[in-house]
């Protein structure tokens, strides 16, 4: 069954209270055109809905692949995860980004957003213009933002000249406002604000990314095996990661669970075997169950809308079973 994978400058009828965990009612009613989850959360603002005491690691988080990678043109279709831009998938609920930098051909302090060395025809500030637009009209949610050092091509950073951009955006550009930088903080923390996990060498402090597991992450982020059914293999991991999560719900770190694949696959043909074959009827068959999944970075959402918004209900749903 089919379910409904980067230009330069240019809530809720249904719901008793008693069933639902960690969940503020809403003080009035939200605008008909605002889409919903099955379990009626808004999607631009299903993180406001939340008690504002619960930590982000405590939350299951649905998010995007290679974000701002929209366009075949700008590489190939290898390169193609996304459909929606930034601030669809912003209002669709996606709260957690995978940005990608190499330096900026032409401008000696700025990044742009690439996948490998193509370029995406955004630059960093567009990106988190975006983000600061969002969080300005729905201050009760938050970004999560992987921004990763891609080092790749003729414009890849090294680790000093990467963090030096970095403190430029931060300072000279005043954008360090837009970010909370230590450690996993609680929603009342976080909202309005981009929480940023470092993928770039840094003595800062920061969350650290791990494509594997350090002091911060758990990530299951399998892209790429062999064997006959190299999708059966990913899937099995999916379903580990999720299995892992549910049946350790205190555990310190935050989990990440990767539904994307390249491995020789069209992303769009990879994304769409594994929701049909793994995602969609895991989720599916569990949709009393609450759980902290963690991070669910995935490829063309807008394909997978019914995933996309049972991850959102995994943060409101009693644990029946």
């Amino acid at each position: 069954m089919g379910i409904a994978r980067r230009e330069l400058l240019t809530w809720g009828a249904g719901l008793a209270a008693g069933a639902v965990t960690g969940l503020a009612l809403p003080g009035s009613a939200r605008a008909a055109a605002v889409a919903t989850t099955p379990r009626g959360l808004p999607t631009d603002s299903w993180m406001s809905r939340l008690d504002a005491g619960v930590s982000l690691l405590d939350l299951t988080i649905p998010g995007t692949h290679d974000s701002c990678c929209e366009n075949p043109a700008y590489g190939t279709e290898w390169s193609h995860t996304q459909n929606w831009g930034l601030p669809q998938q912003l209002t669709e609920g996606i709260r957690f980004l995978d940005i990608r930098c190499n330096g900026l051909q032409g401008a000696p302090d700025e990044l742009g957003i690439y996948h490998a060395d193509a370029y995406q025809h955004l630059r960093l500030q567009d990106v988190l213009d975006q983000c600061r637009d969002f969080l300005r009209t729905h201050p009760g949610e938050t970004v999560l933002m992987r921004l990763r050092n891609e080092r790749a091509g003729g414009q890849a950073l090294d680790d000093t000249e990467f963090m030096r951009r970095v403190d430029h955006y931060l300072d000279a550009l005043g954008y360090r406002g837009l970010f909370h930088f230590h450690g996993w903080p609680t929603l009342a923390t976080a909202r309005g604000k981009v929480v940023l996990i470092a993928d770039f060498a840094n003595p800062w402090d920061l969350i650290d990314w791990s494509s594997g597991e350090n002091g911060y992450f758990d990530t299951q982020d399998l892209w790429q095996t062999g064997g006959l059914d190299p999708l059966g293999t990913k899937g099995g991991r999916i379903v580990a990661q999720f299995d892992k999560a549910f049946a350790n719900p205190s555990y310190p770190k935050m989990f990440v669970n990767f539904l994307s694949y390249a491995g020789g696959y069209w992303p769009r043909t990879s994304s769409q075997s594994l929701m049909d074959r793994t995602v969609y009827p895991y989720l599916s068959a569990r949709t009393q169950q609450r759980a902290r999944f963690g991070i669910v970075p995935m490829d063309f959402p807008d394909l997978h809308v019914n995933v996309l918004r049972m991850l959102i209900d995994k943060n409101v749903v009693q644990n029946l079973a």
